[in-house]
């Protein structure tokens, strides 16, 4: 089980230092959040993991293998101390790593179809439209 733990704890930590440099980190942090909450020393991880990010966005490429090693070390603490289970963390690879993953491995189709009357001008299709319409341009 000691060895699933550090091989677990070191594909997340890899996985999250990828999402570091990325538009998901904010979700990522929050998933990992969300999995330490429960623990004594969630808290103090969330914060050592803001301070590897910036550490590591600061940094030069030399230092990013450091700064997988200490993030699998958090997540390795975390499962020692009870607070993660391999479960737990085989979970939040697993989401990790979904939300790392290109969006073209998850193409989307969408089909519209405009049916009554005749249209003569710009159609234009939306979730939903609120406040108040710009003015029209003479």
């Amino acid at each position: 089980m000691d060895s699933e733990l550090t091989t677990l704890a070191a594909s997340g930590a890899t996985t999250l230092l990828a999402l570091m440099v990325t538009d998901s980190w904010t979700h990522a942090r929050d998933l990992v959040a969300r999995r330490l909450a429960r623990t004594p020393t969630g808290r103090t991880t969330i914060a050592d993991l803001d301070t590897a990010r910036a550490r590591f966005l600061s940094a030069d490429t030399a230092q990013e293998g450091q700064t997988t090693l200490d993030i699998a070390v958090h997540l390795r603490r975390a499962a020692n101390s009870g607070a993660l289970t391999a479960d737990d963390l085989r979970a939040l690879s697993t989401a990790l790593e979904h939300l790392a993953a290109p969006s073209s491995t998850h193409p989307i189709t969408v089909h519209n179809e405009i049916t009554g009357g005749t249209q003569h001008g710009p159609v234009i299709q939306s979730g939903r439209i609120t406040g108040a319409l710009p003015p029209l341009l003479p």
